[in-house]
């Protein structure tokens, strides 16, 4: 445990990427897995993670997200996208692999398959998109804490306009939508920001013991 802090202690939100360094085919594998097996809400993974590679496409869309350098200078580009709705199929597609994964007869899981869809089916489509688009984030927490293992950097952001990193990925068209975006590679040397002091409240401010 010891250690863990001391890796979040290291982390940081870094503002300016060493477009030199890139992450191992081997790292990658690593955070991918960890993205992979990350909590979600009945553990259904309504998310699809975008890996951007491609120059052109992160040219693209550096102006819709307010021209942070990071977008291009990161090894790496993470969009998590959202699923806009959750059907019925998918739930059944759920249960079908962990029948498989598990190996245990689909008849024994019906009555919790049934449970669920009447949870999700009771929601409104807006509610549906709010619900499926807070996973992401809990994706996004395993990606920033095992990257932080491996020493290497992570900016999460929000601040990016979906709607149009939506058109330029042709989101739309799989019902995704971007809900976060997250750069990965190594802090350039003259990122200033890393030599700054974390600013957290305190245990006292934060805590609330009943």
């Amino acid at each position: 445990m010891s250690d863990f802090v001391k890796n979040q202690n290291w982390r940081y939100a870094t503002k300016k990427f060493d477009a030199a360094k890139k992450i191992s085919t081997q790292d990658l594998n690593t955070l991918k897995e960890a993205i992979r097996l990350s909590s979600s809400s009945y553990g259904l993974q309504p998310y699809k993670v975008l890996i951007v590679e491609n120059p052109e496409l992160r040219s693209q869309i550096l102006p819709a997200a307010w021209g942070q350098s990071q977008i291009v200078e990161a090894s790496h580009l993470l969009v998590f996208a959202n699923q806009t709705s959750i059907s019925d199929s998918e739930i059944d597609a759920f249960f079908e692999n962990m029948s498989k994964t598990r190996e245990i007869p689909l008849e024994t899981l019906l009555g919790y398959q049934g449970f669920m869809k009447s949870k999700i089916n009771e929601l409104t489509e807006d509610a549906k998109e709010i619900w499926n688009s807070k996973q992401t984030y809990l994706a996004l927490g395993n990606l920033l804490n095992a990257a932080a293992e491996l020493k290497i950097d992570v900016t999460p952001m929000e601040g990016f306009d979906p709607a149009q990193v939506n058109e330029i990925l042709g989101l739309d068209k799989l019902g995704l939508n971007a809900s976060l975006m997250a750069t990965i590679g190594y802090r350039h040397k003259e990122d200033a920001t890393q030599h700054l002091k974390k600013v957290r409240k305190s245990n006292e401010e934060l805590f609330i013991t009943l």
